[in-house]
């Protein structure tokens, strides 16, 4: 049996490390197409500005995206040295998309970033243009290849469990990439993409206003990342309500942990604004709720049933003694590939076989046949992730979400009004909310990820068995060691962008630094802002 201080390491380690590459992730998505954005107005106009906006925060998004490369790449690496049952339980299916991930879209996009940042005076304005898109392209299909693959984590769909070979086997390519929880992801991931670039556009651009550098640059950046950010805020709030709707069906224990709903009711149930769950206890210590919301908000009837804890723990109990004697014919035909008696009872009950496998964790021996109903409660209960954090993690997300749809809608109405820079408390909030982005990601990233457990794979293999067998001190040490190279990728993000923030557009040799963002030869500011 795998060290269980083992499996927490590895569990800390490979949040720490997607935690940390999530960071880069959303920029690189959002500012992608808002690059394509600006130059395509460039293209079309003829104006310098625009290609000169192009330019600086192409520079931003290339240093980004260099170190959003160097967290992502260790990601895939710690799949084999961390977990590798897992790795061999489902390779077949997890590593086909990973492959085109990285055989078409990472290709394709760091080919065509070179030629984006380096290919200004080599290739003509509509050259550059396509290449430019062709960058936002590459992203967004990485983007999409990756979440078809966590897709399968959350709700496996396109495979069959082999139980001579003791793998999952892809037979159905197109049921695996059209997973409803796949594309809802990746929409719903790249669209917070899109936020997560508008809101350190108009950040920066408050920061050259409220200094009066730059003003014509900084004023068509805002009002640019002001148009774009209002719209994928509010594709962003519709796409999760339809994740959340998907999710609801694919994986009521993470709906049941979010909603912090101990006790099924009867529809329609009530919406609990605020809560002080006790996973102990199993209920609400406190509760703030709204009568008879949740159930339209979730199932979008006033009918249906929206299963709580006790439901859910008493439907395991039926689906784990369900799974032990699939377990039970898998021992057998691993001794014996032949016997027909054992195939067709693991025939019989392979629905349930991940249930079996949770199970096995507490029997005496790990020998399910010995498992006690003790044992049985002790899995039926782990079916139920932590509450608390991922409850939290998702109104902290929805409130950050609501906070910019008003942040975007107030900026759009001053910067057609042409007048932002006269407010200068926006300005300052504009400058205060470029954090709120990335958090509102990491915390959708822990509900999806926590929500899932105790399931590396979705109702199929537990996160217990899918670690390697390492030592604690193996595990200590290459935490300790990744966490101090990824806070290293994170303060030198931090100097770069600082750093070519203050230098502003300047450093381009377009416009002088000199206070108002004049120049004598390029910008001539009053003509460019009728």
């Amino acid at each position: 049996m795998i060290n269980g201080t083992v499996v927490a390491l590895s569990r800390w380690q490979f949040a720490m490390t997607a935690l940390y590459h999530f960071l880069f992730v959303p920029l690189t998505l959002g500012m992608t197409f808002l690059l394509a954005a600006m130059e395509t107005v460039y293209v079309t106009t003829g104006k310098q500005i625009y290609r000169d906006m192009a330019q600086f925060w192409g520079k931003l998004f290339l240093i980004n995206f260099a170190l959003g490369v160097s967290t992502g790449l260790t990601m895939e690496f710690e799949f084999g040295t961390n977990w590798s049952f897992y790795s061999g339980f489902v390779g077949d299916i997890f590593g086909a998309p990973l492959a085109i991930e990285g055989l078409m879209a990472f290709f394709m996009e760091s080919t065509f970033v070179g030629l984006m940042a380096f290919g200004w005076q080599r290739l003509t304005k509509v050259q550059h243009l396509i290449v430019t898109y062709l960058v936002a392209l590459g992203s967004n299909l990485s983007a999409l290849w990756i979440l078809v693959a966590n897709g399968f984590m959350q709700d496996p769909q396109g495979a069959k469990f082999n139980p001579l070979t003791m793998r999952m086997e892809l037979h159905d390519f197109p049921a695996l990439l059209f997973s409803p929880d796949a594309q809802d992801k990746f929409v719903h991931t790249s669209i917070a993409g899109y936020v997560t670039a508008s809101v350190f556009v108009l950040g920066v651009s408050a920061y050259y206003m409220l200094h009066q550098r730059h003003m014509a640059l900084a004023k068509r950046s805002f009002r640019m990342a002001a148009l774009f950010g209002v719209l994928a805020t509010a594709g962003v709030i519709t796409l999760g309500d339809a994740l959340g709707f998907v999710g609801g069906h694919a994986q009521p224990s993470k709906l049941a942990a979010m909603e912090a709903m101990w006790h099924t009711e009867a529809p329609p149930a009530s919406f609990n604004v605020a809560a002080i769950p006790s996973q102990r206890e199993q209920r609400n210590l406190w509760t703030l709720q709204i009568p008879c919301v949740l159930t339209p908000l979730i199932t979008h009837t006033m009918t249906q049933t929206v299963p709580g804890v006790d439901t859910l723990e008493a439907q395991a109990v039926q689906r784990i003694k369900n799974g032990i004697p699939a377990v039970e014919a898998l021992k057998e035909l691993s001794g014996n590939p032949n016997d027909a008696q054992a195939m067709a009872q693991f025939d019989a009950h392979q629905a349930d076989l991940g249930y079996g496998f949770l199970v096995q964790r507490y029997a005496p021996n790990q020998d399910v046949a010995l498992a006690t109903s003790g044992d049985i409660a002790k899995a039926a209960r782990d079916v139920i992730p932590q509450v608390a954090p991922i409850f939290w993690s998702f109104r902290v997300m929805v409130a950050m979400g609501l906070l910019m749809l008003a942040f975007f809608i107030a900026a759009v109405i001053f910067t057609l009004r042409n007048d932002a820079e006269k407010h200068r408390w926006l300005l300052k909030l504009a400058l205060w909310m470029i954090p709120v982005p990335f958090v509102a990601c990491e915390m959708g990233w822990l509900v999806a990820e926590l929500g899932r457990q105790p399931w590396t794979v979705y109702q199929m293999l537990p996160t217990w068995m899918a670690a390697s067998s390492h030592s604690v001190g193996y595990m200590v040490f290459s935490l300790a060691g990744f966490l101090l190279l990824y806070s290293i990728f994170i303060a030198v993000e931090m100097y770069l962008m600082v750093k070519f923030i203050r230098l502003g557009p300047s450093a381009h040799g377009s416009e002088s630094p000199t206070r108002g963002g004049g120049s004598a030869g390029t910008y001539a500011p009053a003509a460019m802002l009728k």
